[in-house]
Formats: C-alpha cells, sequence, structure tokens
C-alpha cells in the first residue's frame, strides 16, 4: 500500500499472518461494543469506546496516565505495534488511531478494511477474551497540532482555515441534527459550522470499507477546497468520523496541517453565541 503517502494500512491477509507475532496487539473498537463479544479476530482486545476510552466524569477522554495504565492493564506496551480495527467502516478505529497518536504512540496501523470484511472472507474469528502479562505504555502529552478545541475553531472563521464538514449532507444542511440509526448526542441546534464544506466521509472508501486509491482521495478533498495550502480543520457529531477523515488527510495524503475537533457538532451545536449556517 506504497501509494499513499504513510505506511499506515494493512490488509487482512498481512493481519492473518501475524495473528501469532507477539510485538503485535491487535485492538477491536467498535460503535456497538457488543459485536467484540460476538466475534473478533483471534487475540484481538476490545476496548468499549464509551466506558473505556472516555473520561467518565467530564465530556473529554482519559488524560495521559490513565490512557496510559488503561493500555498496560490489557496487555499493550510502548514496544508494541498496534492494529486496529472496528466495525461502520473503522470510524472508533480511525479515532482511536488518532488518539495514540496525540498520545505520542507512533507504532500504529490501521486495518483496510472494517470487521465487516474480515468476517466476509471466512478468516479465523474467536469469542475469547485474551489475557496478555501486564505491561509499560508510556502516554506522552498530548500533541495539540493534532487535535483542535472550540476557541480554535472559532478564530479559524477569521483565519483561513478550511473546515471540513464530514456528516451526512442531511445533517450539514440542518435538515437533521443526527443521522437515523445514530446515537444522539444532545446538540439543540441542526446546522453546520460557517464556511465548512460538505466531504462526507463516506466518499473516502469504497463498498467493502477500504479506502479509494490516493489519486482518488486527492482529487475529492481537492475539488472540495481542501487544498495543501489551507490549514484544516474535521469535525463531525462527536470526532470519530472526523477522525477517520483527520487520517485520510493526515496520514494517507500527508497533508501535515490537519486537526480532529473532538468535540465537533455537539459542542459546537449546544455553545452560546456561536454562528451557524444552514442549508
Amino acid at each position: 500500500m506504497a501509494e499513499y503517502a504513510k505506511d499506515v494500512l494493512v490488509d487482512t491477509q498481512w493481519v492473518e499472518d501475524h495473528l501469532d507475532d507477539d510485538s503485535i496487539r491487535i485492538v477491536e473498537v467498535d460503535e456497538n461494543p457488543a459485536l467484540y463479544a460476538e466475534a473478533h479476530i483471534p487475540g484481538a482486545i476490545g476496548f468499549d469506546w464509551k466506558t473505556d476510552l472516555q473520561d467518565q466524569l467530564k465530556r473529554d477522554f482519559l488524560g495521559p496516565d490513565a490512557f496510559g495504565e488503561l493500555f498496560g492493564s490489557r496487555g499493550i506496551g510502548s514496544e508494541h505495534t498496534i492494529v486496529l480495527y472496528g466495525d461502520r467502516n473503522n470510524w472508533f478505529a480511525a479515532y482511536t488511531y488518532w488518539y495514540l497518536k496525540y498520545y505520542g504512540h507512533e507504532a500504529v496501523k490501521l486495518v483496510n478494511g472494517p470487521r465487516e470484511k474480515w468476517i466476509a472472507e471466512g478468516r479465523p474469528t474467536e469469542t475469547d477474551v485474551p489475557s496478555y502479562p501486564p505491561a509499560t505504555f508510556n502516554a506522552q502529552a498530548g500533541d495539540d497540532a493534532i487535535r483542535a478545541k472550540r476557541e480554535e475553531v472559532l478564530a479559524s472563521l477569521d483565519s483561513g482555515t478550511k473546515l471540513v464538514d464530514v456528516r451526512s449532507p442531511q445533517e450539514f444542511s440542518g435538515e437533521l441534527i443526527a443521522m437515523p440509526g445514530y446515537e444522539q448526542e444532545g446538540a439543540q441546534r441542526a446546522g453546520h459550522i460557517p464556511g465548512a464544506a460538505s466531504v462526507p466521509w463516506a466518499q473516502a472508501v469504497t463498498e467493502d470499507g477500504t479506502f479509494k486509491s490516493a489519486d482518488e482521495l486527492a482529487d475529492l478533498y481537492g475539488g472540495k477546497g481542501v487544498s495543501n495550502g489551507a490549514d484544516v480543520i474535521a469535525y463531525c457529531r462527536i470526532g470519530e468520523r472526523s477522525a477517520h477523515t483527520w487520517f485520510v488527510l493526515h496520514e494517507l495524503l500527508g497533508k501535515e496541517a490537519v486537526k480532529n475537533y473532538d468535540g465537533s457538532w455537539t459542542e459546537w451545536g449546544n455553545l452560546v453565541d456561536v454562528p451557524i449556517e444552514k442549508g
């Protein structure tokens, strides 16, 4: 998969060939955490994005110490290459990839295709929960070069930064706050951040959830004004779909100045005295 800017994807055959490689930890993160118990890649460690990866007292993710303790307790050390996959075309797998990069873990790969692809290909699965010895995972200070917070998003309205809304057209236009079948996180208003380009995340993948070619992706985002010259902030509803787009722009296309706004519309749609657009 050398056509992309960075060597960050592995295919399903590569994963099957490395199931017994102790230098690798395979991790599944699903929108629907119950899927892990039904079947997962042999040896895969399952994380619940709500109860494991989020702070339970405030709307934020774990701090570096808690993040390191979580991964170490599951047998994932700083020396391991982490290979991520999940349902919904790897939304929360891509989110966890971005999360790991935020805390400085460089040895991370994403499976090119979701858990549905693995199962459809008839590859091995199990229901047993693996047990690995505790390890030491050293999370570094968060890298704000890849994370945007609300103050920066507000400032971007006058700075020339390109905002990319990766939600569905119905969410972007304000027709819906959340698509049917998606969790409603409580935004009070529908619409989009002023000036944002609408580039739904799904336009970046093929029917089986694998990524389109680098040339196709460059044409897609270039055609929407997401050029190499401008800084980019991607957002969605709670940050998982926009992490998928961050992965495409930053990792596959090699655009360095890309941030994920993980507060996303759930935060912006509830803020007092900030502008929105509809249509």
